[in-house]
């Protein structure tokens, strides 16, 4: 077997550790504690010759004319705008819980025209609606393009580093309405696990109960935990501080194997288990080859012309698959051992993954992304 597959399989394979005590905070959520989304259109100006192309963006010009009479600039009829530093764009941020009048949140700002890049753009003043149509925050300020580009002059030659046409603007937008949040209805308040599992929801509701009074915490179902809380804010507060730090051991989770058909990740948790079973792969390869071949005339020939002609050559490779045995294992590290023992490469194994799950042998979820 050869060294380099051994690697680049175990790279793949995600092996976890026995199950860690963790923080509460990082298991679950507070339910009605949570961020909003915010979107909004608006104009970057300032580029240097990299805007949108206004000929084959008309919203770009139209948004321009109406920004401008709005500023008591107004066009003669018909008139034809050439613009090369301006951008129509797309803003987007997260309004987070708690978010009062005056603080500030990041927006992305990203190209929605032909714009070739928005770096050393400014972002013009674009208001910013959540779901509802309210106006919740008003984004402005100069983006950051974590990117860069160059190209000759004619445009035959250009060279690009990461993506130009989305910038982010740190603390770029100024939250001007909140959104009221209420720590629980009545005494009660509700945890959602990030997973719902049952194992871990009951020794969530366990240790709660084991710090504070019993009864303090009911498991409703495999994900929602009903806690009573005190009444006042300041109280209910403090209490939520008590319970985000207390440590509880996580169950160990289901069996299961992520593939990525695109990338050919393959990632598995430690309770994947395979049934005994034998298998055998093998590679088919068909290359297909062309060479250009120069025919020339007769000697003597009076209307004989030199042409160029094409030469296939159609190859077919098939390489060995031996028959090999996989145990029964009872460990990630065994299954490693085994899939490495049969010289499986990453591509290979979206292929045999699939044929055990169908033959029953991969104790495991399969889920492809």
């Amino acid at each position: 077997m050869k060294p380099y597959k051994t690697c680049l399989l175990a790279l793949l394979l995600l092996a976890c550790g026995a199950a860690e005590a963790e923080r509460i905070k990082d298991l679950v959520s507070i339910q009605g504690v949570r961020s909003n989304q915010l979107i909004g259109y608006g104009l970057v100006v300032g580029l240097n010759g990299s805007g949108d192309q206004t000929t084959q963006t008309p919203f770009t010009v139209q948004s321009v004319i109406n920004m401008l009479t709005q500023l008591g600039v107004s066009l003669p009829p018909g008139t034809s705008l050439q613009l090369k530093n301006v951008a129509a764009v797309m803003v987007t941020a997260a309004l987070p819980a708690f978010a009062r009048p005056g603080q500030s949140i990041d927006v992305t700002v990203s190209s929605m025209g032909n714009a070739k890049s928005l770096r050393g753009g400014t972002l013009l003043m674009t208001p910013l609606k959540g779901g509802d149509g309210q106006i919740y925050a008003v984004a402005q300020g100069n983006i950051l393009v974590g990117g860069a580009g160059a190209s000759s002059p004619s445009g035959s030659t250009s060279v690009q580093i990461n993506h130009l046409s989305v910038g982010r603007i740190s603390a770029g937008a100024t939250v001007e309405r909140s959104v009221p949040t209420e720590l629980g209805q009545g005494e009660h308040i509700n945890l959602e696990l990030n997973i719902t599992d049952f194992s871990t929801t009951r020794r969530i509701v366990d240790v709660i109960n084991g710090r504070f009074a019993p009864g303090t915490a009911m498991a409703v179902d495999g994900r929602l935990i009903q806690v009573r809380a005190p009444g006042y804010a300041d109280e209910r507060v403090t209490f939520l501080a008590q319970i985000e730090s207390l440590e509880v051991t996580p169950a160990q989770t289901s069996a299961k194997v992520i593939v990525n058909a695109r990338t050919g990740s393959v990632v598995m948790n430690q309770a994947v288990m395979v049934e005994a079973c034998a298998v055998a792969h093998g590679n088919l390869t068909v290359v297909v080859s062309s060479e250009p071949v120069i025919s020339q005339p007769g000697a003597f020939s009076p209307q004989g012309q030199t042409v160029q002609a094409e030469r296939t050559q159609i190859e077919i490779r098939s390489d060995k698959g031996g028959l090999a045995v996989v145990k029964q294992s009872a460990s990630l590290g065994e299954v490693v051992k085994a899939l490495n023992a049969i010289g499986a490469t990453p591509q290979d194994l979206l292929a045999i993954l699939q044929a055990m799950k169908a033959a029953g042998a991969l104790r495991a979820e399969l889920e492809i992304i």
